[in-house]
């Protein structure tokens, strides 16, 4: 049974944890961000409104004051920032922020060429060069985030300036690659995906033929970039286009196999495959995406639901190679795990979709905002080891602290729309069922009639509870790790049926719905086939993965052996009020005084404490480790 869409974007209004989340980013990370762009927050040099201005000026044929400035796909922040404001929006009026994103809209919309073009970089600058670098000009991305970001507003508030903008845009690209037949598809997969969500909201069936053109026409001729590169006499960042694999065009996209190269472009184009295979009913598109979802999910994922292991090319590696001290495991690149994963729920609605789906986001992407919404990781790495992360050569890119903002920001606006947008993540639709793939509390009103409060403490608590008002037929998710389920309607228990991971059963209105899972603490073991994590073991609590820091561990969190015999038990952790920790009994290693020694170390009994994967590093800076060596005693 295929999901017919997600739900809407007002659909959900949030409470519990993913409310605190929500109000944390309308109320902090929104404007913070709108004053990084506009070069106002103290923080690493942005420019993104500025270079709009000045593309505005130099189509009027004025100065362009300092130009243009940051690098190539800058004016995706901008897009990213709209987006969450269109999502908060959509979930509780705010005249003020609405004000501002109009301002911003009317400003991107003057920096429009009469064509129909719009990119600040070849505006300002190097207009000649329009369209002469698609491997490292990024113009296709931006503006896929641009209509992302247009549709979003377009749903949010009915403003049409945004998406009658993208739409000209996009009508500018279909004339050059469809009607023109220019050669090329994007160096940065984004825009396919974006083209399917303009497609929906603004009904122009080209959106949706361009969008099925870049994905046809992708790997078909394997040496188009690295033909395009010995055309021209400029590039970015030097890149010679020959390494095909690493830029998912080795071949067409309907025979890829394995997840290859950088790993933000490779789940974005993934998600948009997935989402033109449900569309179009596309069996061949949709086989592929089944085998780049294994191979991801089986061979190339981390605990943490990180992908995108090696800091070369930001890229995957190849199968089983996990390390926890180098990997990189970029915020964005989680994010489009949760895309693909939600499109490929569309496809098939399988519980290992949204297993996967929540393993990323309670995780990694949570892990790449601080807990007050001010400094933001771009790398996740499993380890940290100060004096070594972010200081040798082939650790200079793991951190132990965040900034409060990157030269390259793409992560910080990416969580931020995802974040407010959650509700389509955690809730599906068909014509009648429910589909409560995350476990999210708060209201829901689905387009179908279905109406119901979700009440839980999720992920901190076991027990989510549906208050369905509208009722009709629901499917939950019932996630692989609970070892005892329950499922009961108003008291009793019931037998739904169970299909792909999902308990399906009517519900009438009026009626209470009550799923309690198994979400104690867990010891976690790695495949043999994982060099790096042999003989190891890592905890886990219901979706959250934990770590252990110095901070809680004077011993030395990288000195501790976990006994596996104990049973980790709730606690607190200083600094971290509110967020559940666990204690466990181990061995903390004595010694050191020599690099080696013929004396084996000392093992001394400790109580050891870990916190939430995605709690680390606010405190300060400090030594962390996900995975231990341990014992059974």
């Amino acid at each position: 049974m295929k999901i017919q869409h997600q739900a809407g974007l007002g659909a959900y209004k949030a409470s519990g944890f993913i409310g605190d989340y929500c109000r944390l980013v309308r109320g902090t990370v929104i404007p913070y961000q709108y004053e990084v762009l506009c070069d106002r927050a103290g923080t690493e040099k942005s420019h993104v409104i500025a270079n709009f201005e000045n593309a505005a000026r130099a189509l009027r044929g004025e100065d362009t004051a300092d130009g243009f400035y940051g690098m190539v796909f800058q004016d995706s922040d901008a897009a990213k920032w709209l987006e969450a404001a269109a999502c908060s929006l959509a979930n509780e009026r705010d005249p003020e922020l609405e004000a501002r994103a109009d301002e911003l809209i009317a400003l991107i919309a003057s920096a429009q060429d009469e064509d129909g073009y719009l990119n600040t970089r070849f505006t300002v600058s190097d207009r000649e060069k329009r369209w002469t670098n698609l491997l490292e000009g990024h113009e296709l991305y931006c503006a896929g985030h641009l209509m992302e970001a247009a549709a979003a507003y377009f749903e949010a508030t009915g403003k049409r300036t945004l998406l009658d903008v993208c739409l000209r845009n996009a009508e500018h690209i279909y004339k050059r690659f469809v009607t023109d037949g220019a050669e090329g598809y994007p160096g940065h997969p984004e825009i396919e995906l974006a083209l399917m969500r303009l497609y929906r909201a603004g009904g122009d069936e080209r959106c949706l033929e361009l969008a099925r053109h870049f994905i046809d026409v992708r790997g078909v001729d394997p040496e188009y970039f690295r033909r395009e590169r010995e055309s021209r006499d400029w590039t970015v960042w030097g890149s010679d286009g020959r390494d095909s694999c690493y830029q998912q065009s080795d071949r067409p996209v309907r025979e890829l196999k394995d997840a290859t190269g950088h790993a933000v472009r490779a789940v974005y184009l993934y998600t948009a495959m997935a989402d033109l295979a449900a569309e179009l009913e596309d069996k061949e598109l949709e086989a592929a995406c089944r085998r780049l979802w294994e191979s991801i999910t089986r061979r190339r994922l981390y605990v943490t639901g990180g992908i995108g292991s090696t800091v070369h090319g930001e890229a995957f590696s190849v199968d089983f190679d996990l390390p926890s001290d180098t990997a990189y495991a970029e915020t964005c690149a989680s994010l489009g795990l949760m895309f693909f994963a939600s499109r490929m729920l569309e496809l098939d609605p399988d519980s290992r979709y949204a297993d996967v789906m929540e393993q990323a986001f309670y995780n990694t992407v949570l892990s790449g905002m601080s807990l007050d919404g001010k400094s933001f990781f771009y790398v996740n790495p499993l380890e940290s080891v100060p004096g070594i992360s972010g200081k040798a050569p082939t650790h200079r890119h793991t951190l132990t602290v965040r900034p409060g903002w990157y030269a390259c920001a793409c992560c910080p606006p990416n969580a931020a729309r995802t974040v407010m947008s959650f509700g389509r993540y955690a809730y599906g639709e068909s014509s009648d069922t429910a589909y409560c793939h995350l476990y999210a509390a708060g209201e829901v009103k689905l387009s179908n009639g279905m109406e119901f409060t979700c009440e839980t403490a999720y992920p901190f608590g076991s027990e989510i509870r549906y208050r369905v008002a509208k009722g009709g037929r629901f499917a939950v998710r019932l996630p692989h790790w609970s070892k005892k389920t329950a499922l009961t309607l108003d008291g009793r228990a019931v037998s739904p049926e169970i299909r792909s991971g999902y308990a399906y059963l009517d519900v009438p209105g009026g009626s209470e719905l009550t799923l309690t899972l198994d979400c104690g603490p867990r010891y976690v073991y790695a495949s043999p086939e994982v060099p790096e994590l042999t003989g190891k073991v890592c905890i886990c609590a219901g979706p959250l993965v934990f770590c252990f820091e110095d901070r809680d561990n004077p011993f030395g969190a990288l000195r501790l052996i976990l006994d596996t015999g104990s049973k980790p038990e709730p606690c607190t952790a200083e600094g971290l009020e509110g967020i559940p920790a666990l204690e466990v009994r181990g061995y903390a290693l004595r010694g050191g005084d020599t690099l080696y020694s013929d004396e084996p170390p000392a093992y001394e009994p400790v109580t050891a404490k870990a916190v939430p994967y995605y709690a680390r590093a606010n405190r300060g800076e400090t030594g962390m480790s996900v995975w231990r060596g341990y014992v059974r005693n």
